[in-house]
């Protein structure tokens, strides 16, 4: 019998902005790979205390399943609580369908209640186009 390895998770980080922080994702975000976004996410909000936005570059992202659902409501509650605007950047369709069949599109995708429209300087250097 063989068995295949997991196709695991690829993830690059840059700082795109003064105060924007970009996480691209590459790969399976599953049961087994969900962790090691999570951590990433609050590692580099840890390293960049100044940070106003967590771009998440979703557009090579493979798989979403349940546990990589969870996990992005994770990482929206730290972003949320440290006052950090969490972006989905270049989500692709099989994302959305996730996101939309399970309710949470808007809950992670809008902007927070006040905040008015997004600057320009927070539009700069976005991978894979704005689809916050």
């Amino acid at each position: 019998m063989t068995t295949i390895p997991p196709a695991g998770l690829l993830l690059t980080v840059s700082v795109t902005h003064e105060h924007t922080v970009c996480v691209s994702i590459e790969g399976d975000l599953d049961y087994d790979s969900s962790q090691q976004l999570l951590d990433e996410t609050r590692e580099q909000l840890s390293r960049h205390p100044g940070t106003r936005q967590l771009r998440l570059d979703c557009s090579r992202l493979a798989l979403c399943d349940s546990m990589g659902l969870a996990t992005l409501l994770a990482i929206h509650r730290v972003t949320d609580a440290a006052g950090v605007r969490l972006h989905l950047d270049g989500r692709p369709a099989s994302l959305d369908r996730v996101l939309r069949l399970t309710g949470t599109l808007s809950h992670l995708t809008d902007p927070p209640a006040g905040t008015g429209s997004v600057r320009a300087e927070e539009q700069q250097d976005v991978p894979g186009g704005e689809h916050s």
